[in-house]
């Protein structure tokens, strides 16, 4: 029989192959009770990693804050993320913050971009931010960094993430304005779009100023759920199959009876094990290499109890709960994005319109989803400038090419 810390050992252990947990500094670890009001800055620490800290920065800090999880929309959490101060004078009133959500990097601890770093496009993307005299406050999100399941694409989770990391950055010790941007992009375009939804209610101590997504995950009430998907070729190696299982494990995680060996074909189930603790590029890269392709990773009839658990998840957590938001917002769409798909971003513009919100859309010739983040910024920044200064901005709700 095991001892009592055995079994403490063991369910440790399991729980970090399940939800990708650990692999990460006792930083991130909170052992004391969690306070009940969001947006409470718990720790601190300077960090020393160049890449990780920004070139543009003057300082930057790693910080762990108090948050509500998406799963229920009242549990009390921790999440991580990171404090970016530009290098030189702070303006009178302090720094105007972007309040920065990523797109997907995984599901494990260790994919947490406060740890393990960030991609040369984000890299490139921040640094203009930080040039430009912005501070940027960037959330890992619920479940990367610290332990337990993150949750991908719930827009309840990804709002109160980002907005709670910017109540926790005005409790530093730097000179930060009470004026925020949201900035995201992909997933973190969602984020930044939830955030923007939820913030009148969930965080009206913020101001908000406005809002900027790019790659904007949006999924349209009024569709049908094959308008709101595009269709791949099944029979296509496709490194997209990583999406298809880190959204089955983050299913799994909302409910254990869900059996991967009832979705998946043997050839890929040791991929979807990888999944939980693999990060999204080499998880893509090791996809491609296995020839892995829709129709070779899922089996002919997915079981109905699978699509209902996911058409619940989707009906609970993928919706915006309004797109009548009270600052301006900014969308920027590369025409040839498929992940999703541009003209699901272009629906977006338009429903925030028809909705009352202030929304500039853009609409870059041949740019896809990776390519369209750094473009955008000919375009973005002086939108934020815009905002932070209390000027109008123009609304665009049929962009044309550009």
């Amino acid at each position: 029989m095991l001892s009592t810390t055995q079994l403490q050992a063991k369910t440790a252990l399991q729980a970090q192959e399940k939800y990708g947990d650990g692999r990460v500094s006792e930083f991130y670890t909170w052992n004391k009770s969690i306070p009940t009001k969001p947006g409470e800055l718990l720790r601190s620490e300077l960090i020393t990693t160049p890449y990780i800290a920004l070139d543009n920065t003057s300082e930057a800090i790693r910080v762990l804050y108090s948050s509500t999880s998406g799963k229920d929309s009242k549990t009390p959490i921790v999440v991580s993320g990171t404090v970016h101060i530009p290098k030189g004078k702070a303006p009178v009133g302090g720094w105007p913050v972007v309040l920065w959500a990523h797109g997907t990097v995984g599901l494990a601890d260790s994919c947490a971009p406060s740890w393990n770093g960030r991609s040369y496009r984000d890299v490139k993307y921040l640094n203009r931010w930080l040039s430009e005299g912005f501070a940027v406050v960037a959330t890992d999100y619920e479940g990367l960094g610290v332990a337990g399941p993150h949750l991908l694409i719930n827009n309840p989770m990804l709002a109160y993430s980002i907005l709670d990391s910017g109540r926790a950055a005005l409790k530093t010790k730097f000179p930060l304005a009470n004026k925020f941007v949201i900035v995201g992009q992909s997933q973190g375009g969602a984020g930044a779009v939830a955030a923007s939804s939820y913030s009148a209610t969930y965080a009206p101590d913020l101001n908000i100023k406005g809002s900027i997504g790019t790659g904007v995950i949006y999924k349209d009430p009024q569709a049908t759920a094959a308008e709101n998907d595009l269709k791949l070729n099944p029979y296509e190696v496709s490194p997209s199959v990583a999406y298809g299982i880190y959204s089955f494990l983050v299913a799994q995680s909302l409910n254990p009876a869900i059996k991967a060996e009832d979705i998946f074909t043997p050839e890929a189930l040791p991929l979807v094990e990888q999944g939980q603790n693999a990060c999204l590029v080499g998880f893509m890269s090791d996809i491609q290499s296995s020839g892995l392709s829709p129709a070779k990773a899922y089996k002919p009839n997915l079981p109905a109890y699978y699509k209902e658990a996911l058409e619940q998840q989707s009906n609970a957590y993928g919706y915006y709960p309004t797109l009548k938001i009270n600052h301006p917002l900014f969308i920027g769409t590369g025409a040839n994005d498929v992940t999703p798909d541009a003209r699901n971003q272009m629906k977006l513009v338009a429903d925030a319109c028809k909705a009352g919100t202030v929304v500039e859309g853009h609409l870059y010739h041949g740019l896809g989803h990776s390519e369209t983040v750094n473009a955008s910024l000919k375009d973005s920044i002086p939108f934020a400038k815009k905002v932070i200064a209390g000027e109008k901005i123009q609304a665009i709700c049929k962009p044309d090419l550009q």
